[in-house]
């Protein structure tokens, strides 16, 4: 169940990020950095569901929590650069860290289930 709510905040979340994209005129190569990073998070969490081993879980869903990091430093260029106001920003901010305590909580559940696992 936890993984669909990932799965479905992420997907919320990729929605909210192009939606801000929208937003701003130029910096076409910030804008493209930043979607990226915003949507990869639920594409790698979606790619985990169909990992080859519980090690291939883990690396997808590490690689959504670095996204996860990328995608706040954008937004806070976006912020402190002027390109997008704090109202805009703050509730991305806010979801982008739920999401990345989700992460780090799945992420330490599943090296500990898979390290009980290997033990003899």
């Amino acid at each position: 169940m936890r993984e669909n709510k990932l799965a479905d905040l992420s997907m919320n979340f990729a929605i909210k990020a192009l939606k801000i994209t929208d937003m701003i005129d130029g910096h076409y190569s910030l804008k493209n950095q930043f979607e990226r990073a915003a949507t990869s998070i639920g594409a790698n969490i979606r790619e985990s569901n169909y990992a080859q081993s519980k090690l291939d879980f883990i690396s997808k869903l590490q690689i959504a929590l670095k996204e996860c990091y990328e995608t706040e430093y954008w937004l806070d260029i976006f912020t402190k650069a002027n390109i997008v106001g704090e109202e805009f920003t703050k509730d991305l901010l806010h979801s982008c860290g739920e999401l990345r305590r989700m992460l780090v909580a799945s992420i330490t559940t599943a090296k500990s289930k898979n390290q009980t696992n290997n033990k003899f």
